[in-house]
């Protein structure tokens, strides 16, 4: 009997082959898959055209290869792609107008006069009173009118293409380019995912196998417009660059100047990942094996159902958690006085000779600081700043009231802080380009577990903002003289 003796591996021994296990999945990509299924592909079309004989018919008319030949065509799939999602975003802005006011007339016009009144009515000192309802209530109010109409849209518009299987055919369309960029292509879909909202795009980002490839997507994800960040290009673009010309153009140009800016984003996006591709995640690109799904019918109402409950409430209590204390923020900072003047003139007065050097101003700046917890306060933040720098008291705010107003009033408010179409430009940019909300920033730490790629995601944009803003403001001022 022959007595086999095994010989224990030691546990370094061990630990340095898992440790090349993981760096060589991180480099290199889970591919094994994909190369299994294209061999399998392929020997069964070996096998098949040789077992198999056809009959000599004319072909049949297949409705899935006649769309294929146009969606993932080279001459026609792009320009369909960007029709089509222009026609969603389309959608998606026009359509949220009416509710949105609704929700405006009703939370901020409505409800905030009768919780006024009903806190002067149990004598509610004033400070608690301005804290609680000028301040997390209003901010949280808005949050939920400029938000709740534009997601309740977009994400089930986005989920019925999903269901019809479109969005495999946009990845199919995308992934040379990503492919380049050193980024895979299932990256589109968490950048299509991005429009919607930031965090649900990084939440996507688990689609990609590779380590590598989906932090070069989670960190890349920001350049993509969320939609909190489109009521500032909007507005922005319909008071300054839809001026420039004349009124039957406005609209045209006004949504021109705004899909500029986020096909601006989507460059980046790809130049950053092929950027960091080839710097801090070097490494491999993995192989994309995409079969593409029939097409098939959407179910309407389930899927309508299903993207209300789980995409758009979800994302929406993330923003209200976030939205109540900045709103409390930004009620103190007006109403809290140091040396005669309030904590937000101070800050402003500081950040102000950096605002102007980059084309911005401190009013600016200082929102997008207190609104990290959300996008969609900026505007309103930064009407109530340059009603307290100006002393514009004339649209009925106090101070550090958060309110709403017309196109005429906040265009002449704005011309009263000093802004000019510099400004507008450099804020457009700058919209595109700053830190991820807390939330997409909670949502990456939860994704990542890592402080180290938490702080790269968040400053990252703020760096390239900066940069860009700078370099404008440099350019438009040579032209100028």
């Amino acid at each position: 009997m022959l007595n086999h003796q095994v010989r224990p591996v030691s546990p370094a021994t061990a630990q340095d082959i898992l440790d090349t296990a993981t760096r060589l999945r991180w480099e290199i990509g889970g591919n094994i898959h994909e190369t299994l299924v294209e061999a399998i592909y392929t020997d069964a079309a070996r096998i098949a055209d040789r077992a198999v004989s056809y009959p000599d018919k004319p072909p049949r008319f297949n409705l899935d290869r006649t769309l294929d030949r146009l969606v993932t065509s080279r001459l026609w799939g792009f320009p369909l792609m960007v029709l089509l999602f222009t026609g969603v975003f389309w959608l998606t802005i026009a359509g949220a107008n009416v509710p949105s006011g609704w929700l405006a007339v009703l939370l901020l016009d409505t409800l905030h006069p009768l919780l006024k009144a009903g806190a002067a009515a149990i004598g509610l000192p004033w400070w608690l009173d301005g804290l609680l309802l000028d301040g997390v209530y209003l901010a949280t109010a808005w949050v939920v009118s400029v938000m709740l109409p534009p997601m309740a849209i977009f994400f089930p518009l986005f989920t019925l293409l999903e269901d019809f299987g479109y969005l495999p055919r946009v990845a199919f369309n995308l992934d040379n380019l990503f492919k380049k960029s050193g980024a895979h292509g299932k990256q589109a879909l968490s950048m299509m995912m991005g429009f919607g909202c930031n965090a649900a795009g990084v939440v996507a980002t688990r689609v990609i196998d590779s380590p590598r490839e989906r932090l070069i997507a989670i960190l890349t994800n920001n350049f993509a417009l969320c939609n909190g960040r489109w009521p500032t290009q909007i507005l922005v673009a319909s008071l300054f660059i839809g001026a420039l010309v004349p009124s039957y153009l406005a609209g045209l140009i006004s949504a021109l100047a705004v899909v500029g800016v986020a096909m601006l984003g989507v460059l980046l996006s790809f130049a950053v990942s092929w950027s960091l591709s080839r710097t801090m995640l070097k490494g491999e690109v993995s192989t994309f094996s995409l079969e593409l799904p029939p097409y098939r019918p959407p179910r309407f109402w389930q899927t309508v159902y299903t993207s209300l409950i789980d995409r758009t409430i979800y994302v929406l209590w993330r923003a209200i958690v976030f939205a109540a204390p900045a709103g409390a923020v930004i009620w103190l900072t007006a109403n809290i006085y140091w040396e005669q003047a309030s904590l937000a003139e101070h800050l402003i007065n500081l950040l102000n000779p950096v605002g102007l050097f980059i084309g911005l101003n401190g009013v600016i700046l200082l929102a997008y600081v207190v609104a990290i917890p959300a996008n969609e306060i900026v505007i309103p933040t930064i009407l109530m700043l340059t009603v307290l720098v100006t002393g514009a008291h004339s649209l009925g705010a106090g101070a550090g009231v958060m309110f709403e107003a017309g196109e005429g009033e906040t265009l002449s408010l704005l011309h009263a802080g000093g802004w000019t179409l510099l400004t507008a430009v450099n804020l457009m940019l700058f919209s595109l380009l700053h830190n991820p909300c807390s939330t997409t920033l909670y949502t990456i730490y939860k994704e990542t577990g890592s402080v180290k790629w938490t702080a790269i995601a968040a400053l990252l944009p703020v760096a390239m903002g900066l940069t860009l803003t700078f370099l404008v403001t440099q350019v438009w001022h040579l032209l100028a003289y």
